[in-house]
Protein backbone atom coordinates (compact mmCIF):
# COMPACT_ATOMS: atom_id res chain seq x y z
CA UNK A 1 0.00 0.00 0.00
CA UNK A 2 3.14 2.35 0.28
CA UNK A 3 6.88 2.75 0.25
CA UNK A 4 8.63 -0.46 -1.49
CA UNK A 5 5.28 -2.32 -2.31
CA UNK A 6 3.91 0.76 -4.25
CA UNK A 7 6.92 1.58 -6.17
CA UNK A 8 6.78 -2.67 -7.54
CA UNK A 9 3.09 -2.18 -8.21
CA UNK A 10 4.18 1.22 -10.36
CA UNK A 11 7.24 -0.60 -11.97
CA UNK A 12 5.56 -3.83 -12.97
CA UNK A 13 2.48 -2.30 -14.81
CA UNK A 14 4.36 0.00 -16.33
CA UNK A 15 6.14 -3.08 -18.03
CA UNK A 16 2.69 -4.50 -19.00
CA UNK A 17 2.84 -6.70 -16.01
CA UNK A 18 -0.90 -7.96 -14.73
CA UNK A 19 -0.62 -6.99 -10.95
CA UNK A 20 -2.49 -8.37 -8.07
CA UNK A 21 -1.21 -5.86 -5.16
CA UNK A 22 -2.15 -7.07 -1.54
CA UNK A 23 -1.49 -5.48 1.64
CA UNK A 24 -3.19 -5.84 5.33
CA UNK A 25 -4.31 -2.01 5.08
CA UNK A 26 -5.04 -2.34 8.89
CA UNK A 27 -3.28 -1.60 12.15
CA UNK A 28 -1.36 -4.10 13.61
CA UNK A 29 -1.73 -3.94 17.68
CA UNK A 30 1.91 -5.06 18.19
CA UNK A 31 3.65 -2.12 16.27
CA UNK A 32 3.89 1.42 17.25
CA UNK A 33 3.41 2.67 13.91
CA UNK A 34 0.61 2.97 11.17
CA UNK A 35 -0.15 0.64 8.73
CA UNK A 36 -0.58 1.19 5.04
CA UNK A 37 -4.51 2.48 4.70
CA UNK A 38 -7.26 0.78 2.08
CA UNK A 39 -6.96 4.15 0.77
CA UNK A 40 -3.26 4.36 0.21
CA UNK A 41 -3.99 0.59 -1.52
CA UNK A 42 -6.43 1.92 -4.02
CA UNK A 43 -4.53 4.81 -4.56
CA UNK A 44 -1.76 2.53 -5.75
CA UNK A 45 -3.73 0.92 -8.02
CA UNK A 46 -5.29 4.00 -9.18
CA UNK A 47 -1.63 5.62 -10.09
CA UNK A 48 -0.56 1.88 -11.65
CA UNK A 49 -3.40 1.81 -13.63
CA UNK A 50 -3.37 5.92 -14.96
CA UNK A 51 0.83 4.90 -15.56
CA UNK A 52 0.07 2.12 -17.48
CA UNK A 53 -2.65 3.59 -19.73
CA UNK A 54 -5.33 0.64 -18.73
CA UNK A 55 -7.62 0.69 -16.08
CA UNK A 56 -7.17 -3.82 -15.54
CA UNK A 57 -3.50 -3.46 -14.78
CA UNK A 58 -4.01 -3.94 -10.95
CA UNK A 59 -6.43 -5.11 -8.49
CA UNK A 60 -6.49 -4.18 -4.95
CA UNK A 61 -6.72 -6.88 -2.30
CA UNK A 62 -7.11 -6.46 1.44
CA UNK A 63 -5.15 -9.69 3.18
CA UNK A 64 -3.04 -10.63 5.82
CA UNK A 65 0.52 -11.80 4.36
CA UNK A 66 1.13 -14.00 7.23
CA UNK A 67 -2.38 -15.90 7.35
CA UNK A 68 -2.04 -18.52 5.41
CA UNK A 69 -5.93 -18.85 4.51
CA UNK A 70 -5.92 -15.30 3.41
CA UNK A 71 -2.90 -15.58 0.76
CA UNK A 72 -4.27 -18.83 -0.17
CA UNK A 73 -6.92 -16.68 -1.71
CA UNK A 74 -4.67 -14.41 -3.40
CA UNK A 75 -3.31 -16.98 -5.08
CA UNK A 76 -6.47 -18.35 -6.03
CA UNK A 77 -7.72 -15.15 -7.20
CA UNK A 78 -4.74 -14.48 -9.15
CA UNK A 79 -5.02 -18.27 -10.85
CA UNK A 80 -8.61 -16.88 -12.29
CA UNK A 81 -7.88 -13.58 -13.59
CA UNK A 82 -5.01 -14.92 -15.33
CA UNK A 83 -2.08 -17.56 -15.70
CA UNK A 84 0.13 -16.79 -12.25
CA UNK A 85 4.49 -15.81 -13.52
CA UNK A 86 5.59 -14.40 -10.68
CA UNK A 87 5.19 -13.55 -7.06
CA UNK A 88 6.70 -10.50 -4.89
CA UNK A 89 7.11 -11.27 -1.08
CA UNK A 90 7.49 -7.85 0.02
CA UNK A 91 5.51 -7.16 3.27
CA UNK A 92 7.59 -6.04 5.92
CA UNK A 93 7.80 -4.66 9.49
CA UNK A 94 10.47 -2.94 11.78
CA UNK A 95 10.76 -3.14 15.65
CA UNK A 96 13.78 -2.41 17.77
CA UNK A 97 15.90 0.33 19.22
CA UNK A 98 16.51 -2.01 22.05
CA UNK A 99 18.87 -4.65 23.32
CA UNK A 100 17.63 -8.17 22.00
CA UNK A 101 16.97 -9.46 25.31
CA UNK A 102 15.06 -6.20 25.80
CA UNK A 103 12.72 -6.70 22.55
CA UNK A 104 9.09 -7.05 23.65
CA UNK A 105 8.23 -10.52 23.25
CA UNK A 106 5.25 -9.37 20.63
CA UNK A 107 7.32 -7.36 18.64
CA UNK A 108 10.08 -9.99 18.15
CA UNK A 109 7.00 -12.10 17.38
CA UNK A 110 5.58 -9.75 14.58
CA UNK A 111 9.34 -9.29 13.10
CA UNK A 112 9.17 -13.21 12.62
CA UNK A 113 5.97 -13.47 11.74
CA UNK A 114 5.66 -11.21 8.25
CA UNK A 115 9.44 -10.40 7.97
CA UNK A 116 10.50 -14.24 7.75
CA UNK A 117 7.44 -16.76 8.20
CA UNK A 118 4.85 -14.50 5.77
CA UNK A 119 7.84 -15.40 2.99
CA UNK A 120 8.44 -18.78 3.56
CA UNK A 121 4.45 -19.47 3.53
CA UNK A 122 4.19 -17.52 0.35
CA UNK A 123 6.56 -19.63 -1.37
CA UNK A 124 4.73 -22.80 0.23
CA UNK A 125 1.34 -21.44 -1.72
CA UNK A 126 2.93 -19.78 -4.87
CA UNK A 127 5.51 -22.15 -5.52
CA UNK A 128 2.96 -24.93 -6.84
CA UNK A 129 1.21 -22.86 -8.65
CA UNK A 130 4.16 -22.30 -10.27
CA UNK A 131 5.51 -25.39 -11.17
CA UNK A 132 1.86 -26.06 -12.29
CA UNK A 133 2.98 -24.07 -15.72
CA UNK A 134 4.25 -26.37 -18.78
CA UNK A 135 7.52 -26.31 -19.52
CA UNK A 136 9.18 -24.61 -20.43
CA UNK A 137 8.83 -22.51 -17.43
CA UNK A 138 10.18 -19.24 -16.26
CA UNK A 139 8.37 -18.64 -13.10
CA UNK A 140 10.24 -16.19 -10.74
CA UNK A 141 9.56 -15.53 -7.23
CA UNK A 142 11.47 -12.42 -5.53
CA UNK A 143 11.60 -11.69 -1.67
CA UNK A 144 12.67 -8.08 -0.26
CA UNK A 145 14.76 -8.73 2.54
CA UNK A 146 17.58 -5.88 3.98
CA UNK A 147 21.21 -4.92 4.09
CA UNK A 148 20.28 -5.46 7.81
CA UNK A 149 20.43 -9.30 7.06
CA UNK A 150 24.54 -8.55 6.23
CA UNK A 151 25.35 -6.43 8.92
CA UNK A 152 24.84 -6.49 12.92
CA UNK A 153 22.78 -3.00 13.63
CA UNK A 154 22.34 -2.56 17.87
CA UNK A 155 18.96 -2.52 18.83
CA UNK A 156 18.00 -3.89 15.65
CA UNK A 157 19.32 -8.10 16.18
CA UNK A 158 15.20 -9.49 15.91
CA UNK A 159 15.18 -7.92 12.51
CA UNK A 160 18.45 -8.76 11.28
CA UNK A 161 18.03 -12.84 11.90
CA UNK A 162 14.78 -12.05 10.48
CA UNK A 163 16.14 -10.43 7.37
CA UNK A 164 19.08 -13.17 7.23
CA UNK A 165 16.49 -16.13 7.74
CA UNK A 166 15.29 -14.87 4.21
CA UNK A 167 18.50 -14.95 2.51
CA UNK A 168 19.01 -18.26 3.97
CA UNK A 169 15.80 -19.63 2.82
CA UNK A 170 15.97 -18.39 -0.64
CA UNK A 171 19.09 -20.15 -1.63
CA UNK A 172 17.43 -23.31 -0.60
CA UNK A 173 14.45 -22.71 -2.15
CA UNK A 174 16.36 -21.95 -5.12
CA UNK A 175 18.24 -25.56 -4.71
CA UNK A 176 14.69 -27.08 -4.52
CA UNK A 177 13.98 -25.50 -7.77
CA UNK A 178 16.51 -27.13 -9.39
CA UNK A 179 15.95 -27.68 -12.88
CA UNK A 180 12.31 -26.56 -12.68
CA UNK A 181 13.06 -23.28 -14.34
CA UNK A 182 11.60 -21.45 -11.36
CA UNK A 183 14.17 -18.89 -10.02
CA UNK A 184 14.39 -17.16 -6.64
CA UNK A 185 15.96 -14.56 -5.55
CA UNK A 186 16.41 -11.74 -2.97
CA UNK A 187 16.26 -7.94 -3.12
CA UNK A 188 18.40 -6.17 -0.02
CA UNK A 189 17.49 -2.44 -0.13
CA UNK A 190 19.49 -0.26 2.32
CA UNK A 191 17.85 3.16 3.63
CA UNK A 192 14.66 3.92 1.39
CA UNK A 193 13.03 6.93 1.84
CA UNK A 194 10.09 4.60 3.08
CA UNK A 195 7.73 4.91 6.10
CA UNK A 196 9.26 2.12 7.70
CA UNK A 197 12.45 4.34 8.05
CA UNK A 198 11.00 7.35 9.14
CA UNK A 199 9.86 4.36 12.37
CA UNK A 200 13.82 3.56 12.56
CA UNK A 201 14.16 7.49 12.54
CA UNK A 202 12.07 6.97 15.49
CA UNK A 203 13.59 4.32 16.88
CA UNK A 204 17.02 5.66 17.56
CA UNK A 205 15.89 9.10 18.15
CA UNK A 206 17.20 10.84 14.80
CA UNK A 207 15.65 13.70 13.93
CA UNK A 208 14.84 12.67 10.55
CA UNK A 209 15.15 9.90 8.63
CA UNK A 210 17.53 11.40 6.25
CA UNK A 211 20.40 10.89 8.97
CA UNK A 212 20.56 7.96 7.67
CA UNK A 213 21.81 8.71 4.69
CA UNK A 214 25.96 9.81 5.67
CA UNK A 215 26.51 6.09 6.27
CA UNK A 216 25.93 5.02 2.44
CA UNK A 217 28.65 5.80 0.20
CA UNK A 218 26.28 7.57 -2.11
CA UNK A 219 25.15 9.90 0.95
CA UNK A 220 21.97 9.77 0.28
CA UNK A 221 18.49 7.81 1.04
CA UNK A 222 17.32 5.14 -1.79
CA UNK A 223 14.18 5.89 -3.74
CA UNK A 224 11.31 3.03 -3.54
CA UNK A 225 11.34 3.19 -7.21
CA UNK A 226 15.05 2.19 -7.33
CA UNK A 227 14.69 -1.28 -5.48
CA UNK A 228 11.66 -1.65 -7.50
CA UNK A 229 13.59 -1.18 -10.87
CA UNK A 230 15.96 -4.17 -9.00
CA UNK A 231 12.99 -6.35 -8.69
CA UNK A 232 11.37 -5.80 -11.99
CA UNK A 233 14.62 -6.76 -13.52
CA UNK A 234 14.94 -10.35 -11.83
CA UNK A 235 11.27 -10.56 -12.76
CA UNK A 236 11.85 -9.57 -16.67
CA UNK A 237 13.80 -11.87 -19.55
CA UNK A 238 17.35 -10.10 -18.03
CA UNK A 239 16.99 -12.01 -14.53
CA UNK A 240 16.29 -15.77 -16.08
CA UNK A 241 20.07 -16.75 -15.68
CA UNK A 242 19.77 -15.28 -11.53
CA UNK A 243 18.66 -17.55 -8.53
CA UNK A 244 19.64 -18.32 -5.13
CA UNK A 245 21.11 -14.61 -5.38
CA UNK A 246 20.47 -11.50 -2.83
CA UNK A 247 21.05 -8.52 -5.01
CA UNK A 248 21.94 -5.62 -2.67
CA UNK A 249 20.31 -2.27 -3.67
CA UNK A 250 21.76 0.20 -0.74
CA UNK A 251 24.03 2.87 -1.64
CA UNK A 252 27.12 0.40 -1.09
CA UNK A 253 25.88 0.16 2.77
CA UNK A 254 27.48 -3.07 2.87
CA UNK A 255 30.30 -2.89 1.29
Amino acid sequence: GRGIGAAIVAALAAEGWSVVAVDRAAADRRLPYAMASERDLDAVVAAAAERAGRDDVARAVVADASDSGALAAVVEGAEDWGDLDAFVANAGVIAGGLPAWELPAEQQRALLEVNLEAVMLAARLVVPALLGRPRPRSGRFVAITSSGAARGMSGLAAYSAAKAGVEGFIRGLAADLHGSGVTANAVAPGSTDTPLLAESARLFELPSPRDFAPRQPLERLLEPAEVAAAVAFLLGPGGAAITGATVPVDGGLTI
